[in-house]
């Protein structure tokens, strides 16, 4: 997708909050420091669209931007950092799944893992949600860059293992070279045109 413009629209933590809906949507998921804005960032060629921070936890809302008045990306919270105050990490749950339930024009959700962690709790949840609901999922791994190539494989094996989805279902991505982000372009359009179709 060629980006013409990419600007924030809003940012919500509940329905009534959220945006009027008038564009599909693709969400990006995942733990904390993940390398999720950085990837949204890659995406829609922007440095700082998304603020990335050196400190995890920070996004703490549901943040909407624009992308030539043609789609919605939504930068759903990070969960699984210790230090997030207890009221938040309580809030997260029904924060996502709420979104994840009732969001009509949501056509899938990029969900992230960091090739160096293996999935835990929080991540199987969320993937189980995805089912449940029927959310077109796409899998990527982010910074890969951090381990050699020799090494991709185990590491890709590992996480598929403990997600139960086959290696071949992940994307694979590098925010430094920008290695994969074509692939997960063409993944997101693939979601909007299959969701389309079924419309």
């Amino acid at each position: 997708m060629k980006i013409i413009s990419a600007e924030f629209t809003k940012s919500a933590t509940r329905p009534g909050n959220y945006p009027l809906g008038e564009l599909p949507e693709i969400a990006f998921a995942g733990r904390s420091n993940v390398g999720k804005s950085s990837l949204i960032n890659v995406l829609v060629n922007r440095k700082s669209l998304v603020r990335t921070s050196s400190t995890p936890g920070r996004t703490q809302l549901i943040n909407f931007f624009n992308i030539n008045n043609q789609l919605s990306l939504v930068d759903l919270p990070g969960y699984g950092y210790a230090k997030v105050p207890l009221s938040v990490k309580k809030a997260w749950g029904p924060m996502i799944r709420t979104y994840l339930e009732i969001r009509d024009v949501l056509h899938g959700v990029v969900f992230i893992f960091d090739i160096r962690r293996v999935p835990r709790e929080e991540d199987i949840r969320l993937l189980d949600w995805l089912e449940e609901f029927g959310v077109p999922t796409i899998p990527v791994i982010t910074k890969i860059d951090k381990v050699s190539r020799s090494q991709r494989a185990k590491h890709v094996g590992i996480i598929a293992e403990e997600t139960g989805l086959s290696p071949d279902a992940f994307s694979l991505f590098s925010a430094s070279t920008r290695e994969g982000s074509d692939e997960i372009w063409e993944r997101i359009e693939a979601a909007l045109d299959s969701e389309g179709e079924q419309g």
